[in-house]
């Protein structure tokens, strides 16, 4: 099989999810945004106490199953093995189904004593029942989209996001909407997150009829790959488990660590001396406005490490080190072209951006967004090295690099949001220390076992020179042209120069090579624009 096929493959398919990604981002922020406007700080701390909750039993549910999916149905249908695949999809399917029933009615007959024992925010009732439908719904989504993630059929993936956002979105608003006005903030939390229930069925939706379009295909395939003898039930479940248990553990660490949030934060704020209506306030505008915001960008982050999952495995089930070492290498630069400037544009505009983006939230929002704006640069990495890591079959390394993060994460954020003067800062503190811990660790291990070399001048210095030179620029820019416009045109037009620098000069110094661009969809119509422009030789 040609590598270049596959390097496109690869490349196309991250592009197809970062587009949807983007779309995507931009629905949730006019739902986040608009939400937190709508409920105020106190309403987004109940809408931030359950959602950590949420994102744990839905893993739980999930089981690490749709990326292990993605996996064997991958290296299944590159060694022709059809039937496998399919029988494969079935049985995590009816397993996911089963999971997320159960799971529900834990989380619905359960939200009492959660809310009132564990989280001690009995505000935040409401909305743990709200959110309880979409454990019915996401589970079997979540199988849909790992099975056509290992046909490499990211456009079904891309289309089900952009319908499960559009309904959250709609639907969520319109329902925070009128309970708030009607019942106050803790019942327009739970509006908001009962959006998340509806998204889920219509994604679901739309996947069940996206699969019964290709029943044609299947059964072609089926056909063809009769010769060859299909596992038995117990012989896939079992490595299904294999891949996905390992996985489900790694997953639900970084669930844990919001949850360290939502339960020790509020705690010890109120014991430096906080009162609870003031340290959930505090908890929503780090975790539900500053955090959200950094977390804008990840969806591209997600869209590569999704591609390479399936890639890289049919990489090491061909046998071919070479490509999954290319891939790999390729996955882990793309991520940090984008991470980088991500981060410096953050912190180079914290407080002109949450101040354009919540207008009536005071305080030291700003401050919190420039300490959180490091951790996308670790995020980013830890999203593309676990989906390297799970395509090598090497899934427990993200679980014991993101334990000793989580390790990190739980002692910090409880010794330093005691302190009152440093409150919740702490927690940022924490979070930034655990993801940068577990994707060193990550990256240490892909680095040695793939025997790969990474150079200073390219993967360091050449990407610091370029968002420094960004961050430089996008603050006398701000600085000058708030002197004449308002905050919300000079953070505008500050973002579009800082974007404008950062391309220009990673095209200058080369931070991005020839033959990188070339492997891009349409690289070669890309680089002679690029070389039209006199920005490349």
């Amino acid at each position: 099989m040609d590598d270049n096929k596959n390097k496109e493959s690869f490349l196309k398919g991250a592009l197809i999810l970062g587009a949807a990604g983007v779309v995507v981002k931009i629905m949730g922020a006019f739902f986040r945004i608009p939400l937190g406007n709508l409920v105020g700080s106190t309403g987004m701390g109940y809408y931030q106490a359950v959602y950590p909750v949420y994102t744990l039993f839905l893993t739980l549910a999930t089981a690490g199953f749709p990326t292990a999916l993605a996996k064997l149905v991958s290296e299944k249908r590159a060694i022709g093995d059809y039937g496998g695949a399919n029988k494969t999809f079935k049985i995590a399917s009816t397993v996911l189904f089963i999971t997320g029933l159960i799971s529900f009615c834990i989380f619905y007959f359960g939200a009492d004593f959660i809310v009132t024992n564990i989280m001690k925010n009995k505000g935040a009732y409401d909305s743990m029942v709200a959110i309880a439908p979409a454990l019915l719904f996401v589970p079997l989504m979540s199988s849909f989209r790992g099975y056509f993630q290992g046909r490499r059929e990211m456009s079904k993936i891309a289309i089900s996001q952009m319908v499960e956002q559009f309904f959250r979105v709609v639907l969520g608003i319109g329902i925070a909407y009128y309970w708030m006005v009607s019942f106050g903030p803790e019942r327009g939390a739970a509006g908001g997150v009962l959006g998340a229930a509806i998204g889920g069925f219509a994604s679901i939706a739309f996947l069940i009829l996206a699969y019964l379009r290709g029943a044609k295909e299947r059964r072609a395939e089926l056909e063809a790959s009769k010769h060859i003898k299909v596992e038995s039930t117990k012989t896939i479940l079992k490595r299904i488990l294999y891949v996905a248990i390992p996985i489900t553990i790694g997953a639900c660490v970084m669930p844990l660590v919001n949850m360290v949030d939502s339960v020790v934060v509020v705690r010890r704020l109120q014991e430096s001396g906080f009162d609870v209506k003031t340290a959930n306030s505090l908890l929503g505008q780090l975790t539900g406005m500053a955090m959200a915001t950094v977390n804008l960008p990840v969806f591209i982050d997600q869209a590569i490490g999704m591609s390479l999952v399936p890639s890289i495995s049919e990489a090491c089930a061909l046998n071919q080190r070479k490509r999954a070492k290319k891939e790999a290498r390729n996955g882990i630069k793309m991520i940090l072209l984008i991470v980088l400037p991500c981060a410096f544009g953050l912190a180079s505009l914290a407080t002109p951006i949450m101040h354009l983006l919540y207008p009536s939230e005071t305080g030291a929002i700003g401050q919190m967004l420039f300490a959180c704006a490091p951790s996308a640069i670790f995020l980013g990495l830890i999203y593309a090295q676990n989906g390297i890591l799970q395509g090598m079959g090497k899934p427990m390394v993200p679980v014991i690099a993101l334990a000793i993060g989580m390790v990190f994460k739980v002692i910090l954020s409880y010794t330093l949001t005691g302190i009152p003067s440093i409150n919740v800062f702490g927690s940022a503190i924490g979070t930034l220390t655990a993801y940068a811990v577990a994707s060193l660790i990550e990256f240490i291990y892909i680095k040695k076992t793939l025997n790969m070399k990474f150079s200073k001048k390219e993967f360091i210095i050449k990407p610091l020179l370029t968002v420094t030179t960004m961050f430089v620029a996008v603050k006398i820019c701000y600085g000058l042209v708030s002197m004449v416009f308002g905050n919300a045109i000079s953070t505008l037009i500050s973002i579009m120069v800082g974007g404008f620098v950062y391309v220009i000069v990673l095209l200058a110094i080369g931070g991005i090579k020839k033959d990188e661009i070339l492997i891009m969809p349409k690289g070669e119509k890309i680089y002679k624009m690029l070389k039209k422009l006199k920005l490349m030789s």
